[in-house]
């Protein structure tokens, strides 16, 4: 299908085996693969704004990055069978398979995606944690308090009744602690706005059906750098909390070989560790899904958080001292409560 619609919209010969990269399907051909990418609701003003700074990112020589590609008609999306598309393509390599030091290069894109020479409106996340956390809580809290009266449907049910009231306290004090940070310290140059991701993780850039690192666009938002930084944590830690260690301090300490991060990095960084995101996102989840299999599994996953709460809280009380933070010299405030 994606053959005929690259060789009629974008007059693009492919070989006929389709291969999946970052949850899109995808065809090899004169050395490029070609992604073919679902804009899902996004507006043509966000997707102006990925394409600008996809070319940005591969003039300043992230060769990994997808660049968006114009059909026949010359724009950034077109319509095939009644749906629309993004086709974007990167250079066909394979990923070096030697270890490779995700915190330098997770750094260095920092870095070019700090030097983004025009406003970004559509995609940036700058400055908005705070809403958009108070927004989730005052959600939850909602579904929470309707539920109270009634008896559970079922046993997550049973565990969010129960839990909300803790995981609430929770996010409180990461906004308290944003809140504090926004107030008390100051930005440098370095804590200027960069290309961030929704989520980045282990994998954001290799692919799952072969040995390519592609950095695809769809991933993006603008951000402090924090984000980042904070999301590949949790997500290290929740992956296996037995083993996390030395892989956190070496993440850090290669990451801070190109960029050493600041007071206002490192707080900011904090607040969104102690923001229970993993909490949140299980619980939406669950309300969101049809399917009996997927709460099956969110149901296991909730299971697992509340068991690892007191875990987690003793994970953040050692954080600043596992990645080496110097918490006197930039007198990084710590929560109290976690050393009672």
């Amino acid at each position: 299908m994606f053959q005929s619609m690259l060789e009629q919209q974008y007059g693009i010969k492919v070989e006929n085996e389709q291969i999946e990269i970052n949850r899109c399907p995808a065809l090899k051909g004169n050395g490029w693969i070609y992604l073919i990418a679902n804009p899902g609701n996004r507006e043509e003003e966000s997707i102006q704004e990925l394409v600008q700074i996809a070319e940005h990112l591969n003039q300043l020589g992230d060769k990994d990055t997808a660049i968006f590609m114009r059909d026949k008609k010359g724009n950034w999306m077109t319509d095939w069978e009644q749906r629309q598309y993004c086709v974007l393509a990167s250079r066909q390599k394979e990923e070096n398979q030697r270890q490779t030091r995700l915190g330098r290069k997770l750094a260095k894109f920092h870095e070019r995606g700090r030097r983004v020479p025009f406003q970004i409106q559509r995609i940036s996340r700058i400055g908005q944690w705070k809403r958009l956390w108070e927004q989730r809580l005052e959600q939850m809290e909602k579904v929470w308090n309707g539920l109270l009266f009634q008896a559970p449907e079922d046993e997550f049910e049973r565990m969010f009744i129960e839990s909300f009231p803790y995981f609430m306290g929770l996010t409180e004090n990461a906004i308290q602690y944003l809140v504090d940070t926004e107030l008390d310290d100051d930005p440098l140059e370095i804590d200027s706005g960069t290309v961030c991701h929704e989520r980045f993780t282990q994998n954001t850039w290799s692919s799952s059906s072969g040995p390519y690192a592609i950095k695809f666009p769809f991933d993006w938002v603008f951000d402090h750098r924090s984000r980042d930084l904070a999301e590949w944590t949790r997500e290290r830690y929740w992956r296996n909390i037995q083993t996390y260690d030395m892989d956190v301090r070496y993440f850090f300490e290669h990451y801070q070989s190109v960029s050493p991060l600041s007071s206002f990095s490192w707080r900011l960084l904090y607040s969104r560790l102690i923001f229970p995101l993993h909490y949140f996102e299980c619980v939406e989840s669950y309300y969101i899904t049809q399917s009996e299999q997927e709460k099956k599994l969110l149901e296991e996953r909730m299971g697992r958080i509340l068991k690892q709460s007191s875990e987690y809280e003793r994970f953040l009380a050692q954080f600043f001292q596992l990645t080496g933070a110097p918490v006197r010299r930039l007198n990084l405030p710590q929560l109290e409560w976690l050393y009672h």
